[in-house]
């Protein structure tokens, strides 16, 4: 399956102009990194920013949470500090979340590109024709 891709690749890479070509190879799938920093790079890029500041004081609540936790002595003590330890853990979850969710937005944004100029590329091959 991988073989035919790059097959399918080269051959639209063959057909294409050399800003068309160009553009193409923009269009190549990143790594883990290089779909992180898209994210703070994009529009949005500032709340990601302050999502992850938040992120990073969130995490130094839950850390005093957990100190406050083992230092409970009384049952009604644990139960509120367990509880703001978990509230800690699912804010935290849900940034994550949207970091991650902006990724893949990114990743279909970008496999419509190549399906446009793809789309492009055979209309102007089917105009010259």
């Amino acid at each position: 399956m991988k073989k035919e891709i790059e097959q399918l690749d080269e051959l639209i890479k063959e057909t294409l102009s050399k800003e068309e070509a160009q553009f193409y190879e923009e269009l190549e799938e990143k790594n883990l990194f290089g779909k992180i920093t898209e994210v703070y790079k994009s529009k949005m890029g500032w709340l990601a920013i302050i999502m992850n500041i938040m992120h990073l004081a969130l995490f130094g609540c839950f850390i005093y949470v957990l100190v406050q936790f083992f230092d409970a002595e009384a049952t009604k003590d644990l139960i509120v500090w367990a509880s703001a330890g978990f509230c800690c853990l699912i804010f935290m979850a849900m940034m994550k979340l949207y970091v991650w969710m902006q990724m893949d937005k990114n990743d279909v944004l970008r496999e419509l590109k190549r399906v446009e100029l793809q789309i492009s590329v055979l209309a102007h091959k089917r105009d010259n024709s």
